[in-house]
């Protein structure tokens, strides 16, 4: 299991919703202490009221008036039949974890709108249709009680699995409701561990104690609204009755427990988001004794033990005190965790990978005899199988040579594990690979969703404003003519070091390519396709270089004529949502159309707003006077001109996103009606942060933006 920050947002779903409704003296202070442009009023705080009535009848008329516009284009019907028959297609790929012996799976369609928990046997998975245990369902369990259960994950007890923490989420939400299931009595535990919703952190120590972190009520949340308190539960007891262990600082990003399975033991580990990359890790010993720190960098992910190594992934450059011998940023290391533990020393310090030039680690897995690396090597993956025996040996993996690939299921209890390849072009096919045995298997694979039989794909380079090379794919017909005629969308996301790799996507083949568009995908710095140092060169105050990128990668395929500013489209969402804020601010002639998916564009209050001020690290602080001052001047929602010539833009959000707050769309929208500004908005009342809480509501919004894009590219 990887730690770091990044993993438990996902793991833990920790997220909490804080609707920001201010008295009339704290209103007005909080909007005195903003500046006054000389072009752009404040919008008005009311928009930040999540469910407030005067927000939403404002979201329900901009919503009204973007949906009767759309669905009443011919092509909204076309690409709303193509897209539920992908979403909800029977042959898609029930891609599933192996653990205990059965491969676990969550299926949706159109029967099973919310969701069917189910699992069958190895051996049964590899069949074409397998026969398939239903656990729970979703659907039922919402009708049940009368709620709108969207599925959040299990975390599981290691070696058998079947008693799990079950994560319910209201809606769509970051937050979840934790409940304890037996997946081999197929129900809830009768009085078993139960966690209100929260933003939540919970690791298993054994079958009758947790440890949690969570809201315990007035002041035990940090600023950014996580826990920062972990405490541990014994079966039977009322969460009321936990027993504090560890206590970081408010002023902490969040604090998380986790477990890490290390021979027959179980270590409880604590870990302290200092900030969004930096982290400080406390061993937290089962006599009850003070937590001791272990001597990691602050900026590292810890990826779990093998063969008695602790293994860690290197964030920053690390020169352990009392050691000679200094790591580089992006390399992979190991050290004795045994000795550490008796002694607190670190002993047989060890490199395991170092990157060679624009290649990084993508994932580590670890399972029972093998460590899995799967590197991005020029943004093509590759996958190696590492081992342990006093030194670090490896191999690569022989793997068709043909897309990306990831490492969707492995665990430490077997050598089994699923790898999945994809490409632009060709469909998803899973591999069920023996990595001790070296013995490989293609078990599943979807058919074509979409005519690709003349589509290719071209890797280019552009040069950015500074000179660095950004790589960028071109996905297009074989035939078409450079004349800058050929509609476009560029896609892009840079920032918390997230790669873009190509994938296969039916519903941008159906709706895109096969109408005759383009699709090109930016690796452009603030990712982490290169390393940390590709993520880090954008960081708070150099962000310019990010946006630099995605001009440049704008301005090349216009002058290859691939296509021309009047028929170039972008999109990109949450941190990809202030990049389209960005370009739609700097650039407005470079573009005809922008689809602006649940983004950050007020960045003088993000940290104000829900989960906003855990990425101060990423975007700077409008607190400190410098970071401020450059965030003033990219700050899409301060810094739009009433008589500019902006492109048309379509804003998607949702008001169940409880992570980017749905108020930074609104108060864009709000400012572009205000001047006149072309715009169109869609607010999903449910959904989350992926602004979509079914298939059925994804297949909707992506019709809803192919209509966009085909109106002001297409037509």
């Amino acid at each position: 299991m990887t730690l770091n920050f990044l993993t438990f947002m996902t793991i833990a779903s920790t997220f909490i919703v804080t609707g920001c409704s201010h008295p009339e003296e704290q209103r007005n202070k909080l909007e005195q202490s903003l500046p006054m442009t000389e072009t752009v009023a404040e919008p008005p705080l009311w928009l930040e009221e999540v469910e407030g009535k005067q927000a939403l009848d404002k979201v329900n008329a901009w919503n009204k008036v973007t949906l009767d516009k759309l669905t009443a284009d011919k092509r909204y019907a076309q690409y709303l039949d193509s897209g539920l028959e992908i979403v909800n297609a029977k042959d898609k790929i029930p891609y599933g974890t192996f653990r205990g012996g059965f491969v676990y799976n969550f299926w949706q369609d159109e029967n099973q709108v919310r969701g069917m928990l189910r699992r069958t046997t190895i051996d049964e998975y590899t069949k074409l249709h397998p026969k398939w245990q239903d656990l729970l369902s979703i659907d039922n369990l919402s009708t049940s009680e009368d709620k709108n259960w969207v599925f959040k994950g299990t975390q599981c007890l290691e070696s058998d699995y079947d008693r799990c923490l079950l994560s319910l989420s209201d809606g769509g939400k970051d937050s979840v409701e934790i409940r304890e299931w037996d997946h081999s009595k197929q129900s809830f535990v009768e009085n078993g561990f139960f966690i209100p919703e929260s933003k939540t952190g919970v690791s298993w120590k054994d079958i009758d104690n947790i440890n949690i972190a969570t809201n315990w009520g007035e002041d035990s949340l940090t600023e950014s609204g996580y826990p920062y308190i972990i405490k541990s539960l014994q079966r039977g007891q009322a969460l009321s009755q936990a027993k504090q262990i560890f206590e970081g600082e408010k002023t902490d990003v969040g604090v998380w427990p986790v477990t890490i399975k290390f021979g027959d033991k179980n270590l409880s580990i604590a870990v302290r988001s200092v900030t969004f990359f930096e982290s400080l890790y406390f061993w937290l010993p089962d006599d009850g004794s003070d937590a001791v720190q272990l001597p990691l960098p602050k900026k590292v992910a810890v990826q779990g033990v093998f063969k008695g190594q602790l293994v860690l992934s290197l964030k920053q450059e690390w020169s352990p005190q009392g050691i000679k011998q200094a790591f580089n940023s992006g390399d992979l290391v190991s050290f004795d965790l045994e000795h550490w533990l008796q002694k607190q020393e670190i002993k047989n310090l060890q490199l395991v990978y170092h990157p060679e030039e624009r290649a990084t680690i993508d994932s580590v897995s670890i399972t029972s005899n093998k460590l899995v690396l799967t590197l991005l090597e020029n943004v093509v993956s590759n996958v190696y199988i590492y081992d342990f025996d006093k030194k670090w040996s490896h191999i690569k993996l022989a793997m068709p040579e043909n897309g990306s690939m990831s490492v969707s299921s492995a665990n430490i209890d077997s050598d089994i594990i699923f790898i999945n390849q994809e490409s632009f072009v060709a469909p998803d096919t899973l591999f069920k690979v023996d990595i001790k045995n070296i013995d490989i298997i293609a078990i599943k694979s979807i058919p074509a969703r979409f005519d690709a039989s003349n589509i290719i794909v071209e890797q280019f380079e552009a040069s950015s404003k500074n000179g660095e090379k950004i790589p960028y794919f071109v996905v297009r017909h074989k035939d078409i003519q450079f004349d800058g005629t050929n509609p476009t969308l560029q896609y892009a996301y840079g920032g918390f070091q997230v790669s873009l790799k190509p994938s296969y996507s039916g519903l941008l083949g159906k709706n895109w390519l096969e109408q005759g568009g383009v699709y090109v995908l930016a690796n452009i710095r603030g990712g982490g396709e290169f390393g940390p140092n590709w993520h880090q060169a954008g960081l708070k105050t150099k962000r310019q270089v990010i946006f630099d990128d995605m001009i440049a990668v704008g301005e090349d395929i216009i002058h290859k004529k691939i296509t021309s500013s009047k028929r170039l489209g972008i999109m990109g969402g949450s941190n990809g949502g202030l990049l389209m804020g960005v370009m739609y601010i700097q650039r407005p002639d470079l573009w005809n159309a922008v689809i602006c998916q649940v983004p950050l564009l007020d960045m003088l209050r993000y940290h104000k707003l829900l989960a906003g001020a855990s990425w101060v690290d990423e975007y700077g602080s409008p607190d400190v006077a410098n970071e401020r001052a450059f965030l003033e001047k990219i700050s899409p929602v301060h810094n739009i001109d009433p008589k500019g010539d902006y492109p048309s833009i379509m804003f998607v959000t949702s008001t169940k996103d409880d992570r980017v707050h749905p108020a930074h769309a609104r108060k864009m929208a709000y400012l572009l009606e205000k001047h006149g500004h072309d715009f169109e908005y869609y607010e999903n009342i449910d959904g989350g942060h992926s602004a979509s809480a079914n298939l059925q509501e994804r297949a909707n919004r992506t019709a809803l933006e192919y209509t966009f894009l085909s109106q002001k590219l297409m037509d």
